[in-house]
């Protein structure tokens, strides 16, 4: 399955934007889809991730009650909804699949990854 993302792009802080991960050649039913961010010169690091099966989701503690991930069974894509974006920085943002029908923000599970969107937070 081939994943594409978009949606990144510059907000100001307090505010929201929403990502999205678009799969073709396959269907995300199959899968456990994540999101990961990465901070310049940081290492990636997983943000939340979602069950195509059965919608089940996980968030990594910093982001719960500010990011919302679902997934559109209709367009075969999984969103990344963000609010309340406060530090002032560039974010690059993946999203990919893992064959490991398990929940988990270990980037080392996932094998399938798209060309990454960039989030610029800035006044």
């Amino acid at each position: 399955v081939q994943l594409v993302e978009s949606g990144g792009g510059l907000v100001q802080p307090g505010g929201s934007l929403r990502l999205s991960c678009a799969a073709s050649g396959g269907s995300l039913d199959d899968y456990v889809i994540g999101w990961f961010r990465q901070f310049p010169g940081k290492e990636r690091e997983g943000v939340s991730c979602i069950s195509g099966s059965n919608g089940g989701s996980t968030y990594t503690f910093s982001v719960r009650g500010r990011l919302t991930i679902a997934r559109d069974y209709a367009k075969n894509t999984v969103y990344l909804q963000m609010n309340s974006l406060k530090l002032e920085a560039t974010w690059v943002y993946s999203c990919a699949t893992t064959l490991v029908m398990r929940r988990s923000l270990d980037l080392a599970e996932y094998n399938n990854w798209g060309q990454r969107t960039q989030v610029t937070v800035s006044s």
